[in-house]
């Protein structure tokens, strides 16, 4: 089923892919990382004027990883705002998605943030860089196959 969106997006001829609706009834869309870009500037022309967040996730251990975009749009005077969720899924052998930082300032952080956990790059930010974690460490942590260096259980430390 097609949400408004969608069909807008079909209409004008933009690829995607409707993967339905959530609890709330946000519609979801996947776009491929290289068309990510321009449909970003299309949304936000369209009225998708707030980034509300932007998270990462690992899909599956050895699968994709996966950039979520949650859209609003703000107008004078509607008290229910349209909201839409955009997915980008990226190989994990090297995870480049283009960043939507110059379109949305607030991508700033959570980019960085997805970058700092899964190692997503995101390119053209201006300053992607690590902000949890120590700049020399190895690896990614949320990544589902991530394996901590010199881990050690504490459990049996009594």
């Amino acid at each position: 089923m097609q949400g408004r969106l969608s069909t807008w997006l079909v209409k004008h001829g933009l690829i995607h892919r409707s993967l339905g609706f959530d609890y709330q009834g946000i519609e979801t869309l996947q776009i491929k990382p290289e068309d990510w870009h321009s449909i970003a500037v299309i949304l936000y022309v369209y009225g998708y004027n707030y980034l509300r967040s932007q998270c990462a996730y690992d899909v599956a251990p050895g699968g994709l990883l996966a950039s979520v975009y949650h859209l609003t749009r703000i107008e004078y005077g509607i008290d229910h705002p349209e909201e839409v969720c955009i997915k980008v899924f990226v190989a994990r052998k090297n995870p480049r998605i283009p960043s939507i930082f110059w379109v949305w300032k607030s991508a700033d952080f959570q980019e960085k943030e997805s970058y700092d956990m899964l190692g997503i790059s995101y390119d053209n930010h201006p300053r992607l860089k690590r902000i949890l974690m120590p700049e020399s460490w190895i690896g990614w942590p949320l990544r589902k196959d991530y394996i901590a260096p010199n881990f050690y259980e504490i459990q049996d430390a009594h």
